[in-house]
Order: C-alpha cells, then structure tokens, then sequence
C-alpha cells in the first residue's frame, strides 16, 4: 500500500474530530521540500470515495510526468464540519499546500481575496469557460483551477417516445405543454415525471429556470441579493408556475407523492415518462443500471417563455486552490499541479476515473466518445455560449425550506404565488445571518 493511500486511510478513520480539536493540535499539514530538492505537495479535499480516487489517480499522473513532485492526499470530512475547518486552516495559517473546495458563494464566504492566492497571470486561466472563471473568483482575480465536469439542470427527455411520435425539443413553456399533451394522448402515463418522496429532486424547474430569468433580467441575482427582488414576481414566479401547470393539467405519474430519485431514474430511462426535470448527475446512475438507455435518455433546458432567449443553466465543478501559506518551492509546485489538473492531460485522467456529468470547462478537453445522450446533448449550448451559472454561483441566498414549498406548489396543495411567497419569506433569516445589506 502507498504512503499516500496509508495516510488516507489513517485520516478516514478521524474525519469526524472537529477543527478546532485539529487546530489546537499545533501541527501544520503543509507539503515539505526535502533536502534533495523534491516537494511533497499536500492536499486536502473532501472524504468522498469518488474524490479521493480521482486526486489518487490525478497524484500519480502528475508525479510521472514531475518526478520531483509528490502528492500527498489527506482528506476531510463533508458538510458544516468540513466547511468549518477549512475556515480554521486558513485563519490559523495551517492549511493544506492545495485544497479542493466548492466555487460560487460558497467560496466567497471564504475571503479568497485575503486567504487564497491569484492565479489570474498563469497562462492555463485562459483557457477556462467564462461561467467557470466567473464562479472561481471574485472581480479582482481568478483562485480555482477545475476539478471535474460541468453540470446541467435540465429536462432529462425520452428520445424513443419523441422519435415515434414526432416531438421536436421544445424551446417555449406553450411548445412544452403542448408536447405533454400528445403525449398524455399516445397513453405514456407519465407526460412528466415527479419523485417527491426525495423533496431535493422537486426544485428543478425552480433551479432549472434561472437561466431563463436572467436571460430576461440580467441583474435579478444581484438585485435579489440586495432584496430588490422577489421570488413571488415575475420572470422567477414562472418556475413555481410550472410546477403548479404540470399538475394541474394531469400529466404527472400517479405516485409522484411517493416516488424517489430511482424511480424516476428508471422510470425515463424504460420510457414508463417521457420528461423528469434533474440535475445531469443522474448519468451515472443510467449508464450503471440501465446501460440500453445510455442514448435514449436525452436532455434539453428548461422551457421558458421566449424562445430565441432559452439556454442551458448549469452548476460549476469544485475547484483546486492555493492558500496564501504556501510559498517557495512549494508554492511553485502546487502551481504546477493546478496547471495539469486544468489541462487536456487532467481532463484525460479524469475520463478514466469517472463518467462526467457535463462538458469540461477547459478549451481542448473534450468527452468521451462514449458519453451518454443527456451529457452530448449539453454541448451545443456550452459550443454557443447559452449557457449561465446557476443562481447558487451567484448569490449566497438560499432558504432552507425551498425543497418543501415546491413540493407543495407541485402537488396541488399550495398555489405557486403563495409558495413563491412563502419561499421569499423563508430566504430572509439566512440573509440577515449572513449580514447582506437591504434585508
């Protein structure tokens, strides 16, 4: 067993001691530059089998290609207990030479301007997707090289059922019903499926949308930021109105009260629905358990009302960055490896480890050829430009009861402006923690 695998596992079997019992320990987990001149980079990133498999392999590609460089992996634990000490780390001076963490308003929080270094100069950040670059920085510089795929939040489609009855991919809301209508017609139960049991998966034509709203606002995010706008008004009342439309117009599978996540999954992917509103993760989970319906399930965005204005909202990968810490040899060997994970080389390795869930964010990484339908079908938007960032990546607001009120816009139980309402309502406290001016 390596000495990287050796210390990932030892640091398995601790990841739940908190930050501030690893702070108080007065160890730094800093990489090392040894007396022959080699570097031993560390770095630190989430406790995720996926992750730690991905940065193992990522470690060993880049050693053989820079002998005089290895890469230590060492892990942390997920959610508000990793968040947390990630903070301490930075604060305390003792962060890792590199770690992996999230882009968007999650990053923010972290003060990158004042923790991170700037990558802005190095020659790789020009080949960078704009949404990417945009998530991975603030106005005064670029800090994240990518660490993975994009992601949608589309309308996973059956291709077989639009193929025999003549469907073209919908651009509008009316083109949309429309379809769902025939559909419903043909004697497909489902016209749309909804899998409420898992509440996550009922936000999509909600999170699904904000291409569409900022396509026709192009300030909403900031505006909503600053409490200017409103969830209960339009253009973002749309996606609560869809959720309501579909239901009440009768095209929902009968148990969407009760369905999860893998009946929806398989319910597309055997053609019992013909649409199921999701994030394009979910193309992992066909290619393993339902392989025949790799180039059957297909994607497109989200409906919105002006059809030369509809594009592809999408979620950022996690990112690489440099604590200001590092410094020396070290600095310029975490920067070396930054430069191969964003690289056609990285892009390579990461192929070999994990199915994306997206186009790559880097110019010249492209897919697999063998790719499942619902990944090649996001390209066209991302090789056009239609495509922007999800409003998580844009603004820090979000309230905690948002999965629960479009269930209820989504199931005939509430009306969508009353959810919509509810919802603007709900965002306020977490707004107010965080200190936002105007709430």
């Amino acid at each position: 067993m390596s000495a990287t695998r050796t210390r990932r596992m030892a640091m398995l079997s601790v990841a739940g001691v908190s930050a501030l019992a690893l702070a108080l320990t007065g160890c730094t987990a800093g990489g090392s530059e040894n007396e022959d001149g080699s570097v031993t980079l560390s770095v630190l990133v989430d406790n995720g089998e996926s992750t730690v498999t991905l940065f193992d392999a990522l470690g060993e590609a880049f050693t053989e290609a820079n002998p005089d460089i290895t890469i230590d992996v060492e892990t942390r634990p997920p959610g508000a207990e990793g968040d947390n000490l990630i903070k301490t780390k930075l604060s305390t001076g003792e962060m890792n030479d590199v770690f992996f963490y999230n882009t968007g308003s999650l990053l923010q929080a972290l003060n990158p301007d004042d923790t991170l270094v700037n990558l802005s100069e190095e020659e790789w950040v020009g080949t960078l997707d704009e949404n990417f670059a945009e998530s991975a920085g603030t106005d005064d510089a670029i800090y994240g090289a990518p660490g993975g795929s994009s992601m949608g939040g589309v309308m996973l489609y059956n291709k077989d059922i639009y193929a025999e009855l003549g469907l073209e991919i919908p651009k509008t809301w009316d083109e949309f019903m429309a379809n769902n209508q025939k559909i419903l017609d043909s004697g497909v139960a489902a016209p749309v499926i909804q899998t409420y049991a898992d509440t996550w998966s009922s936000q999509l034509f909600v999170l699904g949308d904000f291409y569409n709203v900022s396509a026709e606002d192009p300030d909403w995010a900031a505006e909503y930021t600053a409490n200017n706008r409103k969830y209960a008004e339009e253009p973002a009342l749309h996606g609560f109105e869809d959720l309501q439309a579909v239901h009440d117009a009768g095209y929902l599978n009968e148990d969407f009260a009760s369905a999860t996540y893998d009946d929806g999954v398989r319910m597309i992917s055997e053609g019992a629905g013909a649409h199921y509103p999701m994030l394009t993760f979910a193309a992992p989970a066909i290619s393993a358990n339902y392989p025949d319906a790799v180039d059957t399930v297909g994607a497109f965005p989200i409906p919105g009302r002006d059809a030369s204005k509809n594009g592809l909202t999408v979620w950022m990968p996690s990112a690489l960055y440099i604590p200001k810490s590092t410094e020396g040899a070290t600095l310029d060997a975490a920067k070396k490896f930054l430069a191969f994970v964003a690289s056609t080389d990285g892009c390579d390795v990461m192929n070999e480890q994990a199915a994306p869930t997206g186009p790559y964010v880097v110019e010249g990484c492209e897919l697999p050829e063998e790719v499942p339908a619902l990944v090649s079908d996001m390209q066209p938007y991302f090789d056009s430009g239609d495509t922007g960032l999800a409003l998580e990546f844009v603004s820090p607001v979000k309230g905690p009861a948002l999965e629960q009120l479009t269930v209820t816009a989504g199931s005939g139980i509430d009306t969508a402006e009353s959810a919509a309402a509810k919802y603007d309502e709900d965002v306020k406290k977490q707004a107010q923690q965080l200190g936002l001016e105007g709430w």
